[in-house]
């Protein structure tokens, strides 16, 4: 997939803002002297957020960064300022542009600004067609700056927080409402406008997702595991270290890697001794901690067979597609003939499969199709599987045949 926009010159560095660095936010009087300022400009507002992902638990966010005409940059430490419901009230029915809103948008609900209306600069990108969407070569590829990369990992945790992460987060808003405005006139050139509005308007409506079920299923590794004591341990390990993580305020990753629960899973350690030779649970290790995840794997090995987790995928959706075949030959043919045409279509119109429709969708109208066959009830399928109307129109025609083909 070939990005739309023309090669040119070499791109120009993006060293500084414009303005300079501006002060971090810290306290309630320069709070609401930027709550006025925000207010009072113009347009729309770029807005970002950095979270300390892979060194704190959770997904809280450690910085927040604004910038809006007539209003500049604003750095905001929402450690020292935790509610910034003012802002987002200030902002009022604004367009925010965000870039991969839905990884930003959790976090700044937690500190009280919600947007009402969005647009999502990656997003538009991915429907625009660039085969690379991240910020750094969007700006370079649209607008021809280069944005100084090496900090988006960092612990924003730290405090203070060093002048160089603080360039780089002023720069992430610099040009955003630029690429915001690029990025709108090429989605019109290519007729997909309307979508991408469409797309904006579902992420900003979309309520808070609701706890996940079986967190634990998404252990990496836990598919090497097969046999149900084996997927209790992983359980029982994944769960105490999540407390301890949890209260130690530091990513899972940092109490016990997910390698280590899996090894420990397939080899079902009966005690600290055999525990301590296992991948991650290492010399290191002093024989409390031993004796901590030996005990979860101990609750493990005592639960009665019909407490035991099930394998596979939790209840509620059709089951892994590569056990179609023999379970639902007729759905195997459905499905393979549905992803060909949703492929073939998202090729002609040059943006990803995954964004003309949602994987899972597909999964779900093959595994239960329509018991009328025609166009109108996979629209009303799709419709209730919570396609966008946009998405609807574009693939009704190339479904309807697939199903049909299909049986």
């Amino acid at each position: 997939m070939n990005a739309p926009a023309p090669s040119g010159p070499a791109p120009v560095p993006l060293l500084a803002p414009r303005e300079g660095i501006p002060p971090v936010i810290t306290d309630d009087g320069a709070l609401a002297e930027a709550v006025a300022a925000f207010a009072a400009g113009t347009g729309p507002v770029a807005v970002d957020a950095e979270r300390a992902s892979g060194h704190r638990y959770g997904q809280r966010a450690y910085l927040v960064q604004l910038r809006r005409q007539g209003a500049g940059t604003a750095l905001i430490d929402p450690v020292a300022c935790p509610d910034l419901t003012s802002l987002g009230r200030a902002l009022g029915r604004s367009e925010w542009v965000l870039h991969a809103a839905t990884q930003d948008l959790p976090c700044l609900r937690d500190i009280g600004m919600v947007p009402f209306r969005l647009f999502d600069t990656e997003l538009a990108g991915r429907l625009a067609g660039f085969a690379r969407v991240g910020l750094g070569v969007m700006v370079e590829t649209v607008l021809g700056f280069s944005l100084e990369k090496g900090h988006s990992a960092v612990d924003w945790s730290s405090r203070p927080l060093p002048e160089p992460w603080l360039r780089y987060a002023a720069l992430d808003v610099e040009l955003l409402v630029d690429l915001r405005d690029a990025l709108e006139e090429e989605l019109r050139r290519q007729g997909k406008l309307d979508w991408a509005l469409e797309e904006f308007a579902a992420i900003a409506a979309a309520p808070p997702p609701p706890p996940r079920k079986d967190p634990w299923r998404r252990t990496s590794g836990v598919h090497k595991v097969r046999r149900r004591r084996q997927l209790a341990v992983v359980k029982e390990l994944w769960t105490a270290r999540d407390q301890i993580a949890q209260r130690r305020d530091v990513s899972p990753g940092k109490v016990l890697s997910d390698a280590a629960i899996i090894a420990a899973a397939q080899s079902l350690p009966p005690d600290v001794r055999a525990l301590a030779g296992l991948q991650g649970f290492g010399h290191r290790m002093g024989r409390r901690q031993l004796q901590h995840w030996q005990s979860a794997i101990d609750r493990a090995r005592a639960l009665p067979e019909e407490e035991l987790p099930q394998p596979g995928q939790p209840a509620g959706g059709p089951p892994p597609p590569r056990a179609w075949a023999e379970k639902d030959p007729a759905a195997a043919a459905r499905l393979s003939a549905a992803r060909a045409a949703v492929t073939a279509h998202a090729e002609e119109l040059n943006l990803p499969q995954e964004n003309l429709l949602a994987p899972d969708v597909v999964r779900r109208l093959c595994w239960e199709p329509p018991a009328e066959p025609g166009a109108e009830a996979v629209t009303e399928a799709l419709r209730t599987l919570g396609a966008r109307e946009w998405q609807i129109a574009q693939t009704v025609g190339p479904l309807t045949r697939a199903l049909a083909a299909g049986d």
